[in-house]
């Protein structure tokens, strides 16, 4: 199976950082963006499944991100991970923005393990997508050739 990549999208190069050290053993590549028109940069040169980025950012904020994310990659998987619980922004990028799942921040060491595990479900959650719209293809072609033949 071809290797999944995660992309942090944070301003705040501490986060970031820490990121990389909780993640560097893990099975998928990471990415890092510090802002929300360098994460689009990315996604413009690579392939990207799960998308994990801050709400409050200078520039573009992660709710405007992820409104463009769902727009342009709607197979990538979305989650937040903030400090910032502003109710209203926060109902915006879960509901209207398909966000999987919401991560507090700070995190510590003791919930490392934990991080790595949402981050392991996102990915699971992205290749159940595919599976998922790989089957009524599937299941259809049989039909089609049927079809045609008579």
């Amino acid at each position: 199976m071809k290797e999944k990549t995660v992309l942090f999208v944070d301003d705040d190069g501490i986060v970031l950082r820490s990121i990389a050290r909780d993640l560097m053993d893990e099975p998928y590549n990471i990415c890092f963006a510090k802002s929300g028109e360098d994460a689009l940069e990315i996604l413009l040169q690579q392939e990207v499944h799960v998308l994990v980025t801050d709400i409050r950012m200078p520039g573009m904020n992660g709710v405007e991100l992820l409104k463009i994310v769902t727009q342009k990659y709607p197979k990538i998987v979305k989650m937040v991970l903030s400090g910032y619980t502003n109710t209203s922004d926060l109902m915006t990028a879960i509901y209207k923005e398909g966000v999987l799942k919401f991560i507090p921040k700070p995190w510590n060491l003791e919930e490392g393990e934990e991080f790595r595990a949402i981050i392991k479900r996102a990915i699971d959650h992205y290749n159940h997508q595919i599976e998922q719209a790989a089957r009524p293809e599937a299941e259809l072609n049989p039909c089609l050739h049927h079809i045609s033949e008579k």
